[in-house]
């Protein structure tokens, strides 16, 4: 399958650019598996089966640019409002165009996209063909996800390819208005004082609402992926939170627990 469209659950704030990234991989269900972690980080996905197509996803633009648009086939055209990529996770062994191959086209295009390579080849030989092409960084199949969406992360850290959210004057939901550059917060027209981590917990679910959060993404947003210690402390401060927002805190309006996931705002 050559495309997967962007998937829906990365467009859950479009004020927040977390970033776009294509994935090329030939082997469907890893493409997918990819897909599915990333977009659930809050990354666009696209995917793209073969050197030839991702390519095509390259190179095409807006015609307003002034540059030159690439659309030779139904697949890029359904993708004609890419704007550009910030991140390509690049497999080696792949249909039309190899991976090294498309890594080197990028390149000498002047194209600084970040560009993460898999490889199934281990070999620190293959390793360094690989970073010596333009690869930024190399991974190992097999891999875990965890350590791939670090990987992802620290790239576009590095490379700064990414938009982030701009400072906002205020956040509001309903009866709830959140001053992120104030840290204050006004809760049905009354100021409520908030620990740093609840405020945190709560500036992050006011800019995605109805997006559901799992204990696990909480504790590396708030706390950070080096944290180490219960999951459970993401439900005390959900208390907490829900003690000074809800009228009801037995009765939850605003911070919903979606079971078996998670916990939603609103």
């Amino acid at each position: 399958m050559a495309l997967t469209l962007p998937l829906e659950a990365t467009r859950s704030q479009p004020n927040l650019r977390m970033g776009r990234v294509l994935i090329v991989e030939d082997e469907e269900l890893i493409a997918e598996t990819i897909a599915l972690a990333l977009a659930d980080e809050g990354y666009e996905v696209i995917t793209a089966g073969d050197g030839r197509t991702a390519l095509e996803f390259i190179h095409q633009v807006d015609e307003s640019d002034g540059r030159r648009s690439y659309r030779s086939s139904p697949a890029a055209q359904t993708v004609a409002y890419q704007q550009g990529f910030d991140l390509i996770i690049l497999d080696l062994m792949l249909p039309y165009i190899n991976g090294l191959d498309l890594c080197r086209l990028i390149r000498r295009e002047g194209n600084s996209v970040p560009i993460l390579m898999l490889s199934a080849k281990g070999s620190e030989t293959d390793r360094v063909v690989g970073l010596e092409v333009g690869a930024d960084d190399y991974l190992t199949k097999p891999f875990g996800m965890r350590e791939l969406v670090a990987r992802c992360r620290a790239l576009l850290r590095r490379h700064h390819h990414f938009q982030v959210q701009p400072e906002q004057p205020s956040l509001k939901f309903q009866d709830i208005t959140l001053y992120p550059q104030e840290c204050r917060v006004l809760v049905r027209g009354e100021e409520v004082n908030f620990s740093p981590k609840e405020f945190k917990i709560l500036e992050l679910f006011m800019s995605y609402p109805r997006r559901v959060w799992s204990r696990e993404q909480l504790l590396e947003r708030i706390w950070g992926p080096d944290f180490i210690g219960d999951s459970k402390t993401v439900d005390v401060h959900i208390r907490w939170l829900r003690e000074k927002l809800e009228l009801d805190p037995s009765n939850p309006e605003y911070l919903v627990t979606v079971r078996g996931f998670g916990y939603r705002f609103g």
